[in-house]
């Protein structure tokens, strides 16, 4: 066994949920948030270079010399499948390892509002999964995903880089299609997927202007499209958005953007206190005509308001969800403060 694969299992064992290479330290691996070292030898310039090599072809290898950066999957067969990301830093070569579980988790074992649930129902339109680098984005896209692939009789296409989970088709015939490999781009893959016959998109993010117009003309066009933007809250989401278009176009991208967007689902991950493991704090914005009316008239900051208001319709705030989880018993109250929206405004109400 590999050194390499030796240093997964024993991270998929411990239930991290990612690994960090760095010249001068051992293994680190982030278990509950926490990173703390492993009880592997501490890397040498020579080791981390064997490592990487040990997973690229030549031609990765050569773009990764050149570019300084590569993004690519990792498979151990039986373990676990990894999102690797190798990089230089202070002149070594760095990786970083996100272990991705084998298996997709249901939708209902992931601890979201069953509106999420209701929301794979939809015939068309763009549902996005937002929040930082490691929220649970890819978790709870993939157990959407599974949702509709266990339910309809259609077809499902995956664009990801590098690809996540790896889905079996059930009820759907699903494609999945990783960029560098199957399709040079996002963008590229956006324009052709149209003449491909499906009837539910995965872009695995919204990462520029291109790829950004053919998921909302996707969506407009009849398809359900799921995608991810690294933004914190639904009007940051909604902002970023139309901020990518110039001041010339941005009216027509509010109208386009107030037709097809269905809902914005805002998450952040929380240690439990109650056992180990981890639970999503989530913000939820469905588009309702109010919603859509903003989006239209550039009345973004209404839309907090709305959401707090509207929880009959299966709406809530993030602090909203933070507080059912801290008074369920699930997390800590200094973590509750420490990522709430709000937190004064917060703590007060959670001593009342």
């Amino acid at each position: 066994m590999s050194i390499l694969n030796d240093m997964l299992r024993n991270a998929v064992t411990a239930k991290a949920s990612d690994v960090h290479i760095n010249v001068g330290s051992p293994p680190l691996f982030r278990i509950n948030t926490i990173v703390a070292p492993s009880d592997f030898p501490i890397v040498t310039p020579e080791g981390a270079l064997r490592l990487a090599k040990e997973m690229m072809n030549e031609k990765r290898w050569a773009e990764f010399e050149e570019k300084r950066d590569s993004d690519f999957s990792y498979e151990i067969p039986g373990v676990s499948r990894f999102r690797v990301n190798a990089h230089f830093q202070r002149n070594t070569i760095a990786l970083a390892f996100r272990v991705i579980n084998d298996k997709v988790r249901a939708i209902e074992q992931l601890f979201l509002p069953d509106v999420v649930t209701k929301l794979t129902y939809l015939p068309r339109g763009l549902i996005l999964v937002t929040g930082p680098t490691g929220s649970g984005k890819s978790t709870t896209l993939a157990g959407m995903v599974d949702s509709v692939n266990r339910r309809e009789q259609g077809h499902i296409i995956t664009l990801e880089d590098p690809i996540e989970y790896a889905f079996v088709s059930n009820k759907c015939a699903i494609e999945q299609r990783e960029v560098g490999s199957d399709v040079p781009s996002f963008s590229s893959g956006l324009r052709h997927v149209l003449r491909q016959d499906p009837d539910t998109i995965l872009v695995g993010e919204m990462r520029d202007l291109e790829t950004t117009s053919a998921a909302i003309t996707a969506a407009e066009t009849g398809h359900l499209v799921f995608s991810t933007l690294h933004t914190v809250n639904a009007p940051q989401t909604i902002e970023r958005i139309i901020d990518i278009y110039t001041a010339a176009e941005q009216n027509q991208i509010r109208s386009m953007l107030a037709n097809t967007l269905q809902a914005v689902i805002s998450q952040t991950l929380f240690r439990r206190c109650d056992q180990p493991g981890m639970i999503p704090g989530v913000e939820i914005m469905l588009c309702t005509p109010g919603v859509r009316n903003c989006i239209r008239e550039n009345r973004i900051f209404e839309i907090p308001n709305i959401i707090a208001t509207s929880r009959a319709m299966g709406m809530q705030s993030l602090d909203d969800s933070i507080k059912h989880l801290f008074v369920n018993g699930y997390i800590s109250k200094e973590d509750a403060i420490a990522q709430a929206a709000h937190p004064e405004k917060l703590d007060r109400s959670l001593a009342a």
